[in-house]
């Protein structure tokens, strides 16, 4: 049985336990220090940062000793060893912590890029040397390829050890191709998943040509519990901007119970019919 919303989701490597919705930046929304201090006392525990100066970055320096209470992420867009080092550095300093506790090799879009990153002077070769000295809590992968980046989570190191211990996969009503692509193989090696666009760019939100008499398109809160609702992901992130979408997207907190098999097909059903008429689907 699923997980209810409400149940944490596990990490490895000593990492906290953390609640299943996660909190989002990105370059083009905006969040002040005070509203992802709000966010930590309604009950997150899971951030993930863009990588730019902003208010997560900025609340993440003022969170002092109860830093360790959150999983701190953010992704990594060097592809070569040095370029690694550098970017890790950067992202410690500006964030005011001694440990990344996750770092997720940003877009990497096909075995191309995945062999440049783990072939010699590559980026892997640098996070795995950080994570073994501590710098780095866990190392995984961001990709809209679903089937490339369950082939990376498979691939394992010389000395036999699994190279990536976390995968970040798009995933929500309309977009449901990692419960078939991803989320076996994840489940069954214990390989947590974050997903990301959970809202597919708001056009949950929106109506559809052929949506039935009377239906009301969910709110954000909705999509963000269709994805929780998954035993395959560990954390959905959402990425409000502003404190008006941010207290949407908690909402996805309040309701603890696994939710019922008719109010999932209705998800899938509106999610199906986004599908078939949102703008460009990639």
């Amino acid at each position: 049985m699923a997980p209810g919303p409400s149940a944490p989701a596990s990490f490895p490597r000593g990492l906290p336990s953390v609640p299943r919705l996660g909190i989002a930046t990105r370059g083009n929304t905006t969040l002040d220090p005070i509203d992802v201090h709000f966010a930590f006392e309604r009950g997150v525990r899971y951030f993930n940062w863009c990588g730019k100066p902003d208010g997560l970055s900025r609340a993440a320096r003022e969170f002092g000793p109860r830093r360790r209470e959150i999983v701190f992420a953010t992704q990594i867009k060097a592809r070569s060893a040095d370029a690694a080092n550098r970017e890790l550095d950067w992202i410690l300093e500006e964030t005011g912590g001694s440990r990344l506790d996750i770092g997720t090799l940003y877009y990497v879009e096909s075995p191309e890029e995945w062999r440049a990153i783990t072939g010699p002077g590559g980026a892997w070769e640098a996070l795995v040397a950080r994570r073994r000295a501590g710098d780095l809590g866990l190392l995984g992968l961001t990709s809209h390829q679903r089937r490339l980046a369950a082939k990376c989570a498979l691939e394992r190191a010389a000395d036999g050890t699994r190279r990536l211990d976390m995968l970040m996969i798009r995933y929500n009503a309309a977009h449901t191709g990692a419960e078939f692509d991803v989320f076996p193989d994840s489940q069954s090696r214990g390989l947590p998943i974050v997903t990301f666009t959970g809202l597919r760019w708001r056009d949950l939100l929106r109506p559809t040509p052929d949506d039935p008499p009377g239906f009301e398109p969910p709110g954000a809160a909705d999509c963000y519990r269709f994805c929780m609702a998954h035993p395959a992901v560990a954390v959905a992130l959402a990425a409000p901007n502003g404190r008006a979408e941010l207290q949407e997207a908690l909402r996805a907190l309040d309701s603890p119970g696994v939710p019922s098999a008719r109010w999932m097909q209705k998800m899938r059903e509106h999610g199906r019919r986004v599908h078939r008429h949102a703008r460009e689907f990639w």
